[in-house]
């Protein structure tokens, strides 16, 4: 093991980690923070919200460091962790949509002009905010594979190993994302 953390390898520091030294899990933070955070934004479409899941997920991996195994690779085992968090938030928010809908059929809905004006105004907003929510709305099993590989730039043999499952059924449920995608928007 090597004394300077920032040159240590993950499983190095994982281990550090669990043995208490807080300063080996920072640096874990600092190399994970960005790439899960692209992979959680994209998954729940609100930087808010990601940025929460993200502390809630970095909060996870520090309590359950007793139950990684050094010897496999760290960075699945952190991204597992992400999205479990991404699947659980997802949950809650289905259920709020539902309270909030039956709250909404007893009010009058009106248009708002403004977030019309708004929409008009910033085109390019629009169609991101459009691709967000699509992507946020596919189900996980084309989600997953969609953000590992697209927004994250993981190869579709690391997806398969975070998403414990094969190359072939991510490359599948890739293509079927994709397709889903396209339809989507067209649509809008």
């Amino acid at each position: 093991m090597t004394d300077a953390p920032e040159a240590a390898a993950d499983e190095a520091l994982a281990a550090r980690a669990a043995g208490g030294e807080r300063a080996a899990f920072d640096v874990l933070i600092r190399r994970y923070k960005a790439p899960l955070y692209r992979v959680i934004r994209r998954y729940v479409g609100d930087a808010d919200d990601a940025y929460d899941i993200l502390q809630d997920s970095f909060i996870s991996a520090w309590s359950g460091l007793h139950r990684y195994d050094a010897r496999r690779p760290f960075a699945p085992w952190l991204h597992r962790i992400a999205l479990n968090k991404c699947r659980d938030f997802g949950r809650r928010q289905s259920v709020r949509r539902a309270f909030l809908r039956l709250l909404a059929l007893g009010a009058n809905d009106q248009a708002s002009s403004a977030s019309e004006r708004a929409e008009e105004e910033n085109e390019v907003s629009g169609r991101l905010a459009r691709l967000d929510k699509a992507i946020a709305a596919l189900p996980a099993i084309y989600k997953e594979p969609l953000l590992l590989t697209t927004v994250e730039g993981l190869s579709q043999d690391e997806a398969a190993e975070i998403l414990k499952t094969t190359r072939k059924a991510v490359e599948m449920r890739l293509y079927r994302a994709r397709q889903k995608l396209v339809a989507e928007l067209r649509e809008a």
